[in-house]
């Protein structure tokens, strides 16, 4: 009775498996990318694979491997009803509006007629994403209805790469400016104007599709609520970056602005989905809290350094922050190894 780990240096498995270690819970490491992975799993209950939206392995692998195992009676991590709309917003905006869940409003159109009429008749400014894309990275404030156009043109022509060099690029040196990284990982920026990444050469571009949201004004941070095993909630509020409307990838986190009514709703949001892990990202329009988007996975930066969590109960705790080794407890209790 064993715990297989996909372990990629640098995410979740990290402390999965200092976990394990810790708790001599018996493990194992695999890659799942190997032709013989289901015989490597003969003597495993479960497998956990902390797969990423930018390694493009992963995009085309990890679901199908994981799902397949679920059906054969695997306990997998991320399951299939956390993890099938990772990565994919415009998933997330039918499977959120199916359970009445409080989403930003949001438009999809798969027709570039009826996106022209829909644009035509709607106020602006609106936001355009891409369905892919974490940290704010394809997200564009569309001031009008001739910049709505033009993107919907796009979306029904050429298409959008996945990875835009020059936003990249201009994240990378807005960091620097605020002193968030060196002036090293700008200069990687400038060489990847010459050398694409991998990712984005493997990756075809995005089209046949555009999907817009309600632009919600007013607000000058998000709150991100990360739930796991439906027992442990941890927040932080993301500040908007300096002169932009999005929050995601800023940098810059708060704990004091939390309320127990965004935490309140995350818990019922995640039980009625039955998510093993998540990410809500939320905003305010008029007091009213708005999911944005969800996600399994979520960056640690902000989130570990939160001074304590709450239970379902929203009792408040002042202990160590500890996710990954909550996701372990979650997997493998079902099968108490």
């Amino acid at each position: 009775m064993r715990v297989a780990i996909h372990h990629r240096p640098g995410s979740f498995s990290d402390r999965w498996i200092a976990y394990c270690e810790k708790k001599t819970i018996p493990y194992k490491l695999v890659n799942a990318f190997d032709s013989e992975i289901v015989e490597q799993l003969g003597d495993c209950n479960v497998l956990m694979w902390h797969h990423h939206h930018a390694i493009y392995k992963d995009v085309v692998a990890a679901k199908k491997i994981l799902f397949a195992l679920e059906h054969a009676g695997i306990k997998v991590f991320p399951d299939f009803k956390t993890g099938w709309h990772f990565d994919d917003k415009v998933a997330q905006k039918y499977l959120l509006e199916a359970i009445g869940a409080p989403l930003v409003p949001s438009y999809v159109f798969y027709d570039k007629q009826e996106a022209l009429a829909w644009a035509k008749a709607s106020s602006f400014p609106k936001v355009f994403k891409l369905k892919g894309g974490a940290g704010a990275a394809n997200v564009r404030l569309v001031r009008s209805e001739a910049d709505a156009r033009k993107l919907i043109g796009k979306a029904f022509g050429k298409g959008f790469p996945q990875y835009d060099r020059f936003s990249a690029l201009k994240e990378r040196f807005r960091k620097f400016r605020n002193k968030q990284t060196s002036f090293l990982y700008v200069l990687k920026g400038v060489g990847r104007l010459l050398i694409t990444p991998d990712f984005a050469k493997q990756h075809p571009n995005e089209k046949g599709y555009v999907y817009f949201q309600d632009f919600v004004p007013g607000n000058d941070s998000d709150t991100r609520v990360v739930i796991v095993a439906g027992k442990y909630a941890i927040a932080e509020s993301r500040v908007v970056r300096s002169g932009d409307f999005k929050a995601s990838g800023s940098g810059l986190y708060n704990y004091d602005r939390i309320s127990k009514e965004v935490i309140n709703l995350a818990f019922s949001v995640a039980e009625k989905l039955e998510l093993q892990s998540v990410a809500f990202d939320f905003i305010q329009d008029k007091g009213r809290n708005l999911i944005v988007e969800l996600s399994y996975g979520f960056g640690t930066e902000g989130i570990l350094k939160a001074p304590g969590y709450w239970d379902k109960g929203l009792n408040w705790y002042v202990l160590d922050i500890a996710p990954q080794e909550w996701m372990v407890d979650a997997v493998i209790n079902q099968y108490k190894l």
